[in-house]
């Protein structure tokens, strides 16, 4: 409607603290699909910045700017000098602004840069607001059936995790402890019936790890910056326990400020990375460390089994070119624009070196 070459979307949480930020680019062909930006912590300044305009235009003339304001009904501002010009590391000729609330719960900022604009700039900004005024509710709408389905699945999922605890998963270690007791009572008298029976011990302690580590993944992480430590903390006692491989996890930093999105792909990849330990390397130790420079964050794996199917020191471009190393793993790295490193010593373990970049610029023109 408006032929703006890009347009960006702002939003928060009212009792939250992240910020939400989309971007929509106008291209030859139409438009390409709406991307979400990586979030950063100035990105409440950026885009969600104080000012008493509910609506605004503002224009570049030369280095200064000039502003069209109206408030919330639409009335005339007394345009701030020097107007609050958002997306100040981009570049634009003039720029619409339009704040929403949605049922107290959500709001934010609809930006339309270098929009085609007619003679009556008021005009233009009363009906942009009252646009997002008609399209508000049917949006808002589509927001709480979609967090209702989320939490409907997670309500599920957990559901279906406490069945599991309740009732396979004790099922099994009592099997197993059966299993055990008429083991020692027959190690005198048949060596083949032990040696069965120890068996199919240790494929139903097998399976009892196997449907632990499914509930795990079944469940939903809320982890940020606050709980981050905590969660590695338990995550690595809780696989010591269960399967007797010693492992400890050291942190080089007390208090940390990361994307929720990073900490909870990062609690995922130790999981992961621990799950791989247990059924592939043989290994008796194994150590979680996580550290940071001024640049980047670094999560470390390592054990001392039997190493990878290779030899060498290899990054993740290499590994991805061979087909080499763990996928999954490969792919949750990939999703948080990190650089994955395993080192590989057959016989004398591994090691894997996640690398996260802290600063992801989510500015305009970028």
């Amino acid at each position: 409607m408006y032929q703006a070459r890009r347009a960006l979307i702002a939003s928060q949480e009212t009792n939250k603290y992240r910020v939400f930020v989309g971007e929509l680019e106008s291209l030859d062909t139409g438009s390409a699909p709406l991307r979400w930006l990586e979030s950063t912590p100035t990105d409440r300044e950026t885009y969600l910045y104080e000012s008493d305009a509910d609506a605004s235009l503002i224009l570049r003339k030369g280095a200064a700017f000039q502003s069209v304001e109206l408030d919330r009904q639409g009335g005339r501002l007394r345009p701030a000098i020097p107007p609050a010009v958002p997306l100040s590391k981009g570049a634009f000729d003039s720029l619409l602004a339009v704040s929403f609330l949605f049922g107290q719960e959500w709001w934010g900022r609809i930006f339309l840069i270098d929009p085609a604009l007619g003679g009556d700039r008021e005009e233009e900004l009363r009906f942009l607001q009252e646009l997002v005024r008609q399209v508000g509710p049917a949006v808002y709408n589509v927001y709480l059936l979609r967090r209702l389905r989320q939490r409907a699945g997670a309500v599920e999922r957990a559901r279906v995790a406490r069945e599991l605890h309740d009732g396979a998963v004790q099922s099994l270690i009592a099997m197993e402890m059966q299993v055990d007791v008429v083991r020692r009572q027959s190690a005198t008298q048949s060596a083949p019936l032990t040696a069965e029976l120890g068996r199919i011990q240790g494929l139903l302690r097998e399976e009892v790890l196997k449907l632990r580590e499914l509930m795990q993944q079944m469940k939903s992480l809320e982890v940020d910056s606050s709980n981050f430590f905590r969660f590695l903390e338990d995550t690595v006692e809780r696989f010591q326990r269960e399967t007797g491989i010693g492992a400890r996890f050291v942190s080089e930093v007390d208090q940390i400020h990361m994307p929720q999105r990073v900490c909870r792909e990062l609690v995922r990849i130790v999981q992961e990375g621990l799950v791989n330990v247990r059924k592939h390397s043989g290994a008796r130790d194994a150590l979680v460390r996580f550290s940071e420079d001024n640049s980047f964050w670094y999560l470390i794996i390592e054990d001392n089994g039997r190493g990878f199917p290779f030899t060498g020191r290899f990054s993740q471009a290499e590994l991805e070119q061979m087909g080499k190393g763990p996928l999954v793993i490969r792919e949750r790295v990939r999703l948080i624009d990190g650089d994955l490193t395993i080192e590989s010593n057959p016989g004398r373990g591994a090691r894997l070196e996640i690398r996260v970049p802290k600063h992801r610029e989510a500015v305009y023109g970028q």
